[in-house]
């Protein structure tokens, strides 16, 4: 074991009263190569171990990151607290272990950058007693290097010995299964209309009840994905009773497997001692001790050692590891070539397209087809200022991490690289030329997480998490700080806003709304902050509130002439455009106009369809709205697009495809 180690020595600041690991004065590895990797463990302090569970991040000095970046998504980790010497666990990573995935970490005041950057985001694998210093310490004894200090690299065989003792004393079952699996049902149905009132109601669908008449009339620019919902809804709970099914089966063999071996060692004191018994009576009875031997050997022949048994175990368990990490490495593969599938498609469909349009013009030479092609295509990089970032969302099968540039006088979709994760229900904001997306959920339950796209490197980064989980909150950029604004969670409507401080590295809870609102709509305008609708827990709203950061403070405006969440807000030509969305009843077509230079609200030309759910920007003086839900649950494929003088006109975009749940931006 001590084989292929290197040593160095390095001076670390392990005095702050924040930092997670008081790592001794010098540093050293295993270096195990990434198929010898089983699991790693951290550190931290009784002081620092809050924010490593509650942040759900554990870190290490930059030196550890050589084995660091060597974890992926499903490996098993663990947590040593060095004040009190007792090992935590069982983790396993959420993310692949990176650097710097909250630069500002385990600091006092986020003023300095974190001294802890070789990182990796994680979840709770199974909840257990904390192990003693002298319980785990034979199994990684190999990994001291000194009486107080070991190496934190694990090799799979005392990976699994961890596990197996950890999981002895396991506080309860939790395995990791996504949360809320009742919401597979009703997909469009988590806002109540405006009859319910009852606790527990108000975000038990995902938008509201709407009507199912009049299927038959519905247009080809849409499509019924009511089926399809209740299709995917089975498919997705035969997953999730497959994935608990499989997680109880492990657990029962486990359980059965230490039972076989507790019940093997007590059979076997249990022989030595009515053995003892017999011997004496048999010399009583002056048995022939012949017989008594004979009985001894074969029993000792049937019964396995302890020792045995336990290696037996650890083989099992490891197996079910390696059988465990096969079938996640499949899943991802598989849903890489769909997506990537999916876009091929698009790309064909759209060639297609263009080939038709051609031939149906003048019939123009193969070199001019080319030229025309790839002028369309290399415009795409020439001109982004008139493009539209869309992000994540549901397709009416399944939910999205994707990121695209839209082009919507070409009708063009160009691929991005997608999100660590599905996400829709989100808000989409500004920074320093970048996008970020904060907060939403996958369908299942809420994220608190925020991830920010650079566009000149295609690269996505973690950035600090909102103070809570939430979705179909708004988000907006006012004085180079971002705010999050209002929200749910699926029990509650939110009045509260946060604002992201890069300087200092968190959000920083700020002054709260007038009133709560749920799927809102929010916008900035002349260095104010605008925030219209939504939903209270009890009502749909018309009112709207004003934020003045010179002010400090929430004012109220006139209300909109139209009660409406699940809606959109843009800016276009210095005014206010609340669109469509939902009043509490039906989806609604109507758009609501306020100029601040009178302070009111007046009904705008409405919309082609009512729909909610929808993306919309503004590109070159025009609104554009994107994709949506309309009446009957029914996901769009069609771009409206709105011009003061023109009014609205439709489209059905053969790029996008049908989309709902997202969001846009433009950079």
């Amino acid at each position: 074991m001590g084989a292929g180690r290197k040593t160095q020595t390095i001076n670390i600041n392990g005095s702050g009263p924040t930092n997670p690991n008081p790592v001794a004065s010098h540093f050293s590895s295993r270096s195990l190569q990434k198929n010898q990797l089983g699991g790693v463990i951290f550190g931290c302090t009784i002081n620092t171990i809050k924010e490593c569970l509650s942040s759900q991040l554990f870190g290490l000095p930059g030196l550890h990151f050589p084995y660091v970046k060597n974890i992926d998504p499903g490996l098993p980790l663990f947590l040593f607290n060095y004040s009190d010497r007792r090992l935590h666990g069982i983790y396993e990573a959420a993310s692949p272990g990176r650097l710097n995935i909250n630069p500002y970490g385990w600091t006092t005041d986020g003023s300095e950058k974190t001294q802890y950057p070789a990182q990796v985001q994680i979840h709770v694998r199974q909840q257990c007693q904390p192990l003693l210093e002298e319980q785990f310490k034979p199994i990684i004894a190999d990994n001291y290097y000194t009486r107080g200090h070991f190496w934190f690299e694990l090799d799979h065989t005392q990976t699994s010995k961890l596990i197996l003792l950890l999981a002895s004393s396991a506080v309860a079952s939790i395995p990791y299964v996504p949360q809320n699996e009742a919401s597979h049902r009703n997909l469009f149905q988590l806002l109540p209309s405006t009859g319910m009132r009852e606790e527990g109601q108000a975000f038990e669908k995902f938008h509201p009840e709407i009507e199912h008449s009049n299927r038959s009339s519905r247009n080809s620019d849409s499509i019924d994905i009511a089926p399809s919902f209740d299709g995917d809804y089975q498919t997705l709970e035969a997953r999730s009773n497959v994935e608990v099914v499989e997680q109880d089966e492990k657990d029962i063999v486990f359980k059965k497997l230490q039972e076989l071996a507790l019940k093997r060692e007590t059979q076997r004191y249990s022989y030595v001692e009515d053995s003892s018994v017999t011997d004496n009576k048999h010399l009583e009875d002056k048995s022939f001790p012949g017989e008594q031997l004979g009985i001894e050997e074969r029993n000792e022949e049937s019964l396995p050692s302890s020792s045995d048994c336990q290696s037996i175990i650890t083989q099992l368990i490891q197996g079910m590891e390696e059988l465990k990490t096969f079938k996640e490495d499949q899943t991802m593969k598989i849903g890489y070539l769909e997506h990537k599938l999916a876009e091929a498609e698009k790309e064909i469909q759209q060639l297609k397209n263009r080939c038709m349009l051609l031939e149906s013009g003048s019939n123009p030479s193969m070199a001019d087809v080319d030229e025309l092609v790839v002028e369309s295509v290399g415009g795409l990089d020439q001109d982004t200022s008139e493009s539209i970032y869309l992000i994540g969302g549901y397709d009416g099968q399944s939910w999205l991490s994707l990121l695209n540039s839209y082009f919507p006088t070409q009708d063009v979709l160009k691929s991005l690289s997608s999100m660590s994760s599905v996400r829709s229900y989100a808000s989409a904001a500004q920074l320093n030329g970048e996008l970020y997306v904060l907060g939403g959920g996958d369908g299942n339950g809420w994220y608190d997480t925020v991830e920010s796209f650079n566009p000149a490197s295609d690269n996505w980064m973690f950035r600090p998490s909102l103070n809570e989980r939430k979705g179909s909150l708004a988000g907006a950029l006012v004085n180079d700080k971002i705010f999050a604004i209002g929200g749910g969670n699926g029990s509650k409507s939110f009045s509260d806003v946060e604002m992201l401080d890069l300087d200092v590295g968190r959000w920083i809870p700020t002054r709260s709304m007038l009133e709560k609102r749920f799927a809102l709509a929010a916008v900035e305008l002349n260095g104010a902050l605008y925030a219209t609708g939504g939903y209270d827990g009890n009502d749909y709203l018309n009112s709207a509130e004003r934020f003045d950061p010179r002010e400090h403070s929430w004012t109220r405006i006139a209300s909109m002439t139209k009660r409406r969440g699940c809606h959109s807000l843009v800016v276009l030509n210095e005014k206010l455009y609340a669109l469509g969305g939902f009043d509490g009843k039906t989806m609604v077509p109507s758009v609501d106009i306020f100029d601040p230079r009178t302070g009111y609200w007046i009904s705008g030309e409405p919309m082609k369809e009512p729909k909610g759910y929808f993306a919309a920007a503004v590109v070159k003086e025009s609104i554009y709205v994107i994709g949506g839900v309309k009446n009957g649950d029914v996901v769009l494929d069609t771009v409206e697009h709105f011009k003061e003088g023109q009014g609205w006109q439709e489209t059905k975009s053969e790029a996008i495809g049908r989309r709902c749940f997202l969001s846009a931006i433009v950079l």
